[in-house]
């Protein structure tokens, strides 16, 4: 038990929260500048890309029809509530870009909170003239200083829109960072793992989504009651660019109100490195003969949920196919976008050449976090013990990278069911355009194992070459970006399938780049120290 030198209820409880918050934002001085970045440019590039796309009053208003019409569509990007370009930027990218600052949000308070704890320097610290709380109100003002930023700079940047339209949604995409901080604070007092904090609050933003996403799907003004559920569904029914309704900014600052409230009482009344919801005591059930089943044991979940989710979201974008091509229609522009996005083909086997691609982007987060399940084993300590026993480094390893490498074959196999489930037809071509993604996320996820094994201090930068794939292929090509930046990314080498021609030199030489990258990281792990 740790002895706090402040009295309860006494104002220095709050002691040292500057220092901690200068350490906090020090400590995050690359995370958080490149996660605003990629939000930022990406809800900065609508205006140009929509007006290419959309350039006359009358084309605008046939989107407006069409959307009315298309339920799909709804449920994916949300309502349009005016025909400006702020206003359609607000629906093309609001919906997305206050889901990225929730994550962002989420991963910042998570790590100065829960993480700090469970890696014991949380303690450490607390046993300096150091507030209960302090930390805790350190990791929310870190937050605040990120969504802070992020509203200014698209405040700013969609100024020439209209200023109005401009602050509602900045201020709206901000509130939802930190209504999801705030619940990040909360989980982080529940549970015992930074691993399980983080997966608890994604789960609620994944539900907050699919329920703004159903409401959506039922009315075209985002009335639904399902909608007005989610925080999501409070951004766009804020109708930046629209008549705005400022007064929807008072559920954002009262759910943070209620749930910074919550997490302070939680704070007060548990030990450090304690919670709420503890790990079960006692022995663990079924058998861990091998370092394969307990890599197995400690991924296990995040598997089981990146899986439902991955087949979720190819049922969702097969029942989309149809929608998305009577949307596009004869808008040169938009097709122009999907095919350098999905290669020169029909307009449907383009844009499921597309929706196979961003699905890929997304896989290779997954691998990147299940291959740095490593890193966070090995600076935690708990890789001593098990590598003490007759267990090499190489098996321990290989464990966790055979969970990791055929985890993202899962994730593509499924998302292929659910995409021509979702379609109903072409089941073997679709499947075919999700695995032939593998290559890529594959070498992705080699360049994590290579930085962990050789490089670990700087392991967490494969997030940044994980980050700019995904940024190049999401945002690449509405920009118009020459051919050289869309190569720079492994998914830009890739067979454009279905649709395409299936070339197999790429596919060989991304997969013989992957193997190469593991043996190289493998290799650094078995010479070097472990790290702690």
């Amino acid at each position: 038990m740790t002895t706090f030198a402040v009295r309860p209820g006494s104002s220095r409880q709050l002691a040292g929260t500057g220092t901690l918050l200068r350490f906090a934002l020090r400590r995050d001085r690359l995370m958080i500048p490149v996660w605003i970045a990629v939000n930022a440019l990406m809800v900065l590039s609508m205006p140009n890309t929509l007006e290419g796309l959309y350039g006359t009053s009358a084309e605008r208003a046939d989107l407006i029809r069409q959307m009315e019409a298309n339920s799909s569509l709804r449920a994916m990007v949300g309502p349009v509530f005016g025909d400006s370009l702020g206003a359609l930027t607000a629906w093309r990218a609001g919906v997305y870009a206050g889901a990225l600052a929730a994550v962002m949000s989420l991963l910042v308070v998570v790590r100065h909170t829960r993480d700090e704890e469970e890696s014991g320097r949380q303690e450490l610290v607390a046993s300096g003239m150091v507030g209960r709380r302090a930390s805790l109100t350190a990791a929310l003002l870190a937050a605040a200083v990120a969504n802070g930023v992020l509203a200014l700079l698209l405040t700013a940047g969609l100024a020439g829109q209209g200023t109005t339209g401009a602050l509602a949604l900045g201020l709206g995409i901000a509130g939802v960072g930190m209504v999801f901080a705030t619940m990040a604070a909360i989980v982080a007092q529940l549970t015992e793992s930074a691993r399980l904090a983080r997966g608890l609050t994604a789960a609620v933003l994944g539900a907050a989504f699919v329920l703004r996403a159903a409401g959506d799907s039922a009315t075209d003004d985002g009335s639904s009651v399902l909608t007005w559920v989610s925080p999501l569904g409070w951004l766009e029914n804020l109708r930046p660019y629209a008549d705005e309704r400022w007064w929807v900014l008072a559920l954002f600052a009262g759910a943070v109100l209620l749930q910074g409230a919550v997490a302070y009482g939680l704070a007060g009344r548990r030990d450090i490195g304690m919670s709420f919801l503890p790990t079960r005591p006692g022995s663990a059930s079924g058998r861990l003969s091998s370092a394969g089943a307990l890599a197995w044991r400690l991924q296990r979940g995040s598997v089981l949920g990146w899986s439902a989710g991955f087949l979720l979201a190819g049922v969702v974008y097969g029942g989309m196919t149809e929608g998305a091509a009577d949307l596009v229609g004869d808008n040169d522009n938009a097709r122009r976008i999907f095919e350098r996005m999905g290669g020169r083909s029909g307009l449907t086997d383009t844009f499921l050449a597309s929706m196979t691609g961003m699905l890929g982007l997304v896989a290779a987060l997954y691998i990147v976090a299940s291959v740095l399940r490593l890193h966070g084993e090995e600076t935690s300590g708990r890789a001593e013990p098990v590598l003490a026993n007759a267990v090499g480094r190489l098996r321990w390893a290989a464990g966790h990278l055979v969970i990791a490498f055929g985890g993202s074959a899962l994730l593509m196999l499924l998302a292929g069911l659910g995409l021509a489930a979702g379609y109903g037809k072409e089941t073997g071509p679709i499947l075919g355009a999700c695995l032939v993604q593998l290559p890529a996320i594959w070498a992705i996820g080699g360049v994590a194992v290579l930085l962990h094994g050789v490089l670990p201090r700087a392991a967490a930068a494969a997030w940044g070459v994980a980050g700019a794939a995904l940024l190049i292929g999401w945002v690449g090509p509405a920009l118009d970006v020459p051919q050289a930046v869309l190569d720079l990314s492994p998914f830009g080498h890739l067979p454009k399938l279905p649709g395409g021609s299936m070339e197999w030199g790429p596919v060989v030489v991304l997969t013989g780049l992957a193997v190469v990258l593991v043996a190289g990281g493998l290799a650094g792990l078995r010479r070097r120290d472990v790290t702690t």
